[in-house]
C-alpha cells in the first residue's frame, strides 16, 4: 500500500495555522508514514510557523481583496492567476491523495486545483459565520467540518460533520503545570494573575485598554500576563517597566499552555482557535470581539459562550472605560469564577483534531 500524501491549506493569521497544524499532528499520530505538504501565502506568518513545527510549505503570490483602497487592489487578478498556475504545478507535483483547507486565502487557489484535478477535498471552518472562501468551496467539498451549530445555513447539511475546532494537546492539561508556569512568567504563587490575549494579531483596543488601567490593576492586588502583539510591544513594555515581578510582557507567547495554567481569568478577542482553547483550558473568560471581523464573526463566537452563561462579553467600543473594571469585578467574585469554569467546560471538544484526521483520511480513495 502506498504511502498516503495530504496536502492542508489557508492560513493568514494563528486562527487559521495553528489548526492546521493540530490536524497535521493528529494525521501522524494515526499514521507516522504519511506525508503533510502545506500551502500557505507568501508574506503571511504561516511561512513562519509551520516550518517551526516542523512541516514543510509552498508559498502562493495570493492576497486578499482590500476594502479600503481600489487601488491597491490592481494587481490582485495577476497574483490570483499566478497562484492558480502555482497551485497547479504543486498538486501536480506532489500528487496528494487528498487535501484539506483551513480557510485564509491560499486555500482557494488550492482547493479549486485540486477539484479540478479529481483530488477530493475538506474543508475546516472555525467559526460560527463562515467566510466567503469556505462558502464558495463548499460546492465541490466531500465533507466540511464545523465547530458550532446551525452551520446548515451556509453549507449543504449532508456534508456537515460536527467535530469542534483542534487546538493544541498541550492545553488538556494546564492545572499540573501551575508552578512550572509561574517559574517561566516569574510570578508570585499567592497572587491572582490575568492573561490578556490580542490573538495572534494583536489587538489594539484590548491593548489600549490595560494599558490605561495596569497601575489600577497592580495596586489592587493583581498580577497579569500580557501578549501584546508585534505592534504595541515597545509602548507596553515602557508602560510595565516600573512592575517587574508584577507584569509579564511579550509580543507573541509560544509557551501558551504556561500562560493557561498560570491564569486565574483570561481577557481575550473571540476568534475561533482563542475561544476553542479556553473551553479546553476551562478558564472563566472576559471577550472583547473584534468589530471589524468578517461578517461580525467574533461576536457570534462570544456570544455561543455568553448564552450558555460561560464567559463575559465587552464590547470593543466600551472597552477602554468597562474592560478593568469588568477584570477586577471578576477576580473578586470567586462563585461567578467557579460558575465560568464550569460552564466553559462544558462546551470543550478535546478530541475534535483526531476528528477531522479520521474524515481526512477516510477520503482517501
Amino acid at each position: 500500500m502506498k504511502t498516503p500524501k495530504v496536502i492542508i491549506s489557508g492560513g493568514g493569521t494563528g486562527g487559521h495555522i495553528y489548526p492546521a497544524i493540530a490536524i497535521a499532528n493528529a494525521l501522524k499520530e494515526i499514521n507516522p508514514a504519511i506525508e503533510i505538504l502545506f500551502v500557505g501565502a507568501e508574506g503571511k506568518m504561516e511561512m513562519e510557523k509551520v516550518p517551526k513545527a516542523g512541516y514543510e510549505i509552498i508559498g502562493l503570490p495570493i492576497a486578499g481583496i482590500n476594502r479600503s483602497s481600489i487601488l491597491a487592489n490592481l494587481s490582485f487578478p495577476a497574483k490570483l492567476i499566478s497562484s492558480l498556475s502555482k497551485a497547479r504545478q504543486v498538486v501536480k507535483d506532489f500528487q496528494p491523495d487528498v487535501a484539506v483547507g483551513v480557510g485564509g486565502y491560499a486555500s482557494g487557489p488550492l482547493l479549486l486545483m485540486a477539484s479540478w484535478m479529481d483530488v477530493p477535498y475538506l474543508i475546516q471552518e472555525q467559526n460560527s459565520y463562515a467566510g466567503v472562501t469556505n462558502k464558495f468551496l463548499a460546492k465541490k467539498a466531500q465533507k466540511i467540518c464545523v465547530a458550532y451549530p446551525k452551520m446548515e445555513q451556509f453549507f449543504p447539511a449532508s456534508k456537515i460533520q460536527m467535530t469542534g475546532n483542534p487546538v493544541r494537546k498541550d492545553i488538556l492539561d494546564v492545572a499540573s503545570k501551575r508552578q512550572q508556569a509561574l517559574a517561566h512568567f516569574g510570578l508570585q504563587a499567592h497572587k491572582q494573575t490575568v492573561l490578556v490575549i490580542g490573538g495572534s494579531q494583536g489587538a489594539r483596543t484590548i491593548n489600549e485598554s490595560i494599558d490605561g488601567g495596569l497601575t489600577t490593576l497592580v495596586n489592587a492586588g493583581y498580577q497579569v500576563v500580557w501578549q501584546t502583539g508585534k505592534l504595541y510591544i515597545d509602548r507596553a513594555r515602557t508602560t510595565a517597566d516600573v512592575f517587574k515581578g508584577k507584569v509579564f510582557v511579550s509580543d507573541f507567547i509560544y509557551e501558551m499552555d504556561l500562560a493557561y495554567a498560570v491564569a486565574d481569568i483570561v481577557v481575550s478577542r473571540a476568534g475561533a482557535l482563542s475561544v476553542s482553547e479556553l473551553c479546553l483550558a476551562g478558564k472563566p473568560s472576559i471577550l472583547v470581539p473584534l468589530p471589524t471581523a468578517a461578517e461580525d464573526h467574533q461576536t457570534m463566537n462570544a456570544l455561543s459562550l455568553v448564552n450558555n452563561d460561560a464567559a463575559i462579553l465587552v464590547k470593543d467600543i466600551h472597552a477602554r472605560e468597562e474592560l478593568v473594571k469588568a477584570t477586577i469585578a471578576l477576580l473578586q467574585n470567586q462563585a461567578k469564577q467557579q460558575e465560568l469554569a464550569t460552564n466553559i467546560l462544558k462546551l470543550a471538544k478535546p478530541e475534535a483534531a483526531h476528528e477531522i484526521a479520521t474524515q481526512v483520511l477516510q477520503l482517501i480513495k
